[in-house]
């Protein structure tokens, strides 16, 4: 496929085949998608479809390697392949140019080029020169010519009419100056032998193909955080079978394998630490530069790499299950997906080229009964056939969309689809969920303060008592007791008092931990300490009460801390226009104070997890663009409700499934980034149109020579193929300006 009108026709007529429910073509990776009910439909009559309109087509390869290793060998392939026809076109073309213009110019040619006795060997030789580059050039002509065959005219039409008419020319100028010098006629040789054409039919065919060089050059550029991705997938693995250590290809490692990562090693497939630990560069998969510490029992992720440390691991999730692959094919999908905007791009492409084949037939006609010559009328017919080439349409939308897609990729962002990618511009309200997404998720202890003991009696007492529970609570406080390096002690007669706490004999003396109204039931006397418990309280902790026959031995504050970027994140979107709410299933108090602390002005507290999805609807009936962002398991409902659901949580199942973009980095501040990054994208999309909507607008009049009788403004064939093939180019590097984008509160750091 050479332009938007090749993938138009061919998402159109295999949309005709019965059975196709769903297709989308994407034309710079040159694939289709399609969905179809397989009991009236198979892969192979779809095949036969594409390959009837004149177009190859196969299957995808099936194995994980080979499909990494596909887009990249056909890029190359395609690469060489055109570097090879600009080549020949070149050597050919840059003399024949020479020559034609030699005796406008003045440039010295040869004696046996020069002068009218001379003018049948100077045309004869710019024929044989042409000949190369229209046989380098011929794909044009057989698919154009057969395209416009089946009535379904594309860019290689467009050109093949131009620079075949330009050729044509040519040969009925040679006959012309033979039929001069054979009837005497100098002025017929001296015409003809001033307008044979065969430069501009050279030169179109080597300024389009320089044109597609750079374009697929420039296109290769825009899929790397796709290939780097591909490339981070390991190709050996070291297996542990039969307690013997076996290097085996990371392809045949199943479900359940022991395998053993070295330091500087990358982790072949997802999977558990049984046995080490090690700092884990998660760079590639996160974004997040700095390394991550693992120990026994913690998750690792296929494809980041084991900076430090030896350690053993269990395969979790292999081949197309591991992250590296879910992030592959979401990031595929993306790109091969179209955003709305498109699709109006689409239309207009898709009835464009006959419309100008149309006009080019009118210019032509209207020039010639305005009494001009055939040759001058031809040349504004090849002219606007040649300018008017709708590459830069086709391009703007899918070019912006892959490299915006690819950019966040690299930075841990994956975002599921383009029409997602352009929704998220319009949002207007960001709705957060609390746990684990404003706060950490887990709790942790916040303060210890003390009563008539030390810190580390009241931290030893609370930790024995807490460790024979297997209350949420208890583990901070087990934590915070290990890390503190405090030695536990025994606990006798435990006993779980539901709803108020335990209590246990420590040291042959009875102890207590719970809150306020295990206190006042077994008569210690906390009034102390009350105003400590209302601060905590008032700062969205919980306070645990602590003591020891009937003395209070003091307070332990657990809380789930905000995470650090959060209040930054709140600032960002309030800047951005966004008004940012707070939803959660906890009660009034914390929910207020977790607020407060990020600066959020409206909170929705004790909401049950199958309510917060009516209260997203709620919003978009006041006819609100909502975003709803939660961790993708109890939000599910919201996240699919709101219109662009964003999923913090490191890419789990569930989040890639409910949502729309996915927060590897689990960082709120990925949110703005998010919004920003989408907008960047919408904006390059609609400076993308617009160029090539301008471009078209101006340069088919003038090619057609509408300034041509007030101001003799005419532009030639050859100037029309570089005006073209500048468009194209132009439109695809102003895409890769994506690839440096930064959200504004990054720049300057």
């Amino acid at each position: 496929m050479t332009c938007s009108a090749c993938s138009n026709r061919v998402e159109k007529v295999v949309s005709k085949l019965k059975g196709v429910q769903e297709i989308s073509v994407n034309l710079l990776k040159n694939s289709m998608s399609v969905t179809y009910d397989e009991n009236i439909l198979d892969t192979r009559k779809i095949i036969d479809k594409v390959e009837n309109m004149g177009y190859g087509a196969s299957l995808p390869k099936q194995t994980a390697k080979k499909e990494t290793a596909q887009p990249a060998d056909a890029s190359v392939s395609e690469m060489q392949q055109m570097k090879k026809r600009l080549i020949i076109s070149l050597v050919f073309a840059v003399p024949l140019f020479y020559i034609a213009m030699g005796e406008m110019t003045g440039w010295p040619l040869p004696g046996f080029l020069s002068g009218m006795q001379n003018a049948m060997i100077y045309a004869f030789t710019q024929f044989l020169l042409a000949i190369p580059v229209i046989i380098a050039g011929n794909r044009y002509f057989r698919t154009g010519f057969k395209n416009l065959y089946k009535l379904s005219p594309n860019m290689d039409s467009l050109i093949a009419i131009g620079s075949g008419a330009a050729f044509g020319y040519g040969i009925y100028a040679i006959y012309k100056i033979a039929w001069g010098f054979g009837h005497t006629d100098m002025d017929m040789v001296r015409y003809f032998s001033m307008n044979l054409y065969f430069d501009s039919s050279a030169m179109i065919l080597t300024l389009i193909t320089m044109g597609k060089y750079l374009e697929t050059k420039a296109k290769n550029r825009t899929s790397e955080a796709i290939t780097k991705l591909m490339n981070l997938a390991p190709k050996m693995a070291t297996v542990l079978r039969s307690g013997v250590e076996r290097e085996i290809s990371a392809d045949d490692v199943v479900t359940g394998d022991i395998l053993v990562v070295k330091a500087g090693d990358a982790i072949p497939v997802d999977g558990v630490i049984t046995e080490g630990y090690s700092s884990v560069d998660e760079s590639a998969i996160t974004g997040e530069s700095i390394p991550v510490e693992k120990n026994t029992g913690d998750q690792v992720t296929g494809g980041t790499i084991n900076k430090t440390g030896y350690f053993k691991m269990k395969a979790t999730a292999v081949g197309e299950n591991t992250t590296l692959a879910k992030i592959i094919r979401l990031v595929d999908e993306a790109t091969s997906s179209k955003a709305p905007i498109a699709k109006l791009a689409d239309k207009i492409s898709g009835i464009f080229v006959p419309v100008v084949i149309l006009v080019a037939i009118t210019a032509i006609a209207i020039w010639l009964l305005l009494g001009y010559s055939f040759e001058f009328a031809l040349a504004i017919g090849i002219s606007v056939l040649v300018i008017s080439c709708p590459c830069a349409l086709g391009m703007a939308t899918p070019t912006a969309i892959m490299v915006g897609t690819g950019k966040g990729a690299a930075g841990g962002i994956l975002i599921k689809s383009a029409e997602s990618l352009e929704v998220a511009h319009s949002i207007d309200t960001v709705v957060l969920d609390k746990t684990g997404t404003v706060t950490e998720g887990k709790p942790v202890v916040t303060d210890i303060h003390p009563m008539g003991v030390n810190k580390s009696e009241l931290l030893t007492v609370a930790a024995s008592l807490e460790k024979m529970s297997g209350h949420p609570l208890s583990g901070p406080i087990i934590a915070e007791a290990e890390a503190s390096g405090l030695v536990l002690e025994n606990v006798q007669e435990y006993k779980l008092i539901p709803g108020r706490g335990i209590t246990g004999m420590v040291n042959n003396l009875k102890t207590y931990a719970g809150n306020r109204k295990l206190m006042e039931e077994s008569g210690i006397d906390i009034s102390g300490c009350a105003s400590v418990e209302e601060t905590f309280a008032n700062e969205g902790k919980t306070p645990l009460f602590f003591a020891r026959e009937n003395e209070l031995l003091g307070l332990i504050a657990v809380a789930d801390i905000v995470k650090p970027t959060s209040k930054q994140a709140v600032a960002q979107l309030t800047k951005m226009g966004i008004e940012v709410i707070m939803l959660t299933g906890d009660n009034a108090q914390t929910a207020e104070a977790i607020s407060k602390q990020v600066g959020l002005k409206k909170v929705i507290a004790e909401v049950l997890p199958e309510d917060k999805e009516r209260e997203v609807r709620a919003l978009q009936e006041q006819g609100r663009k909502v975003a709803m962002v939660g961790d993708g398991i109890n939000d599910a409902p919201a996240l699919a409700r709101a219109n662009v659901g964003i999923a913090i949580g490191a890419g789990t199942d569930i989040a890639i499934e409910s949502a729309d973009i996915v927060l590897m980095k689990s960082d709120l501040l990925d949110v703005p980034a998010a919004i920003s990054l989408s907008r960047a994208v919408l904006r390059n999309i609609k400076q993308n149109l617009f160029w090539a909507f301008i471009y078209n607008a101006i340069g088919i009049p003038v090619a057609a020579g509408v300034l041509y009788s007030s101001w003799g403004v005419l532009l030639s064939p050859m100037i029309a193929a570089a005006a073209m093939s500048f468009s194209s180019v132009s439109v695809v590097l102003n895409a890769l300006r994506l690839k440096f984008f930064t959200p504004k509160w990054q720049q300057g750091c």
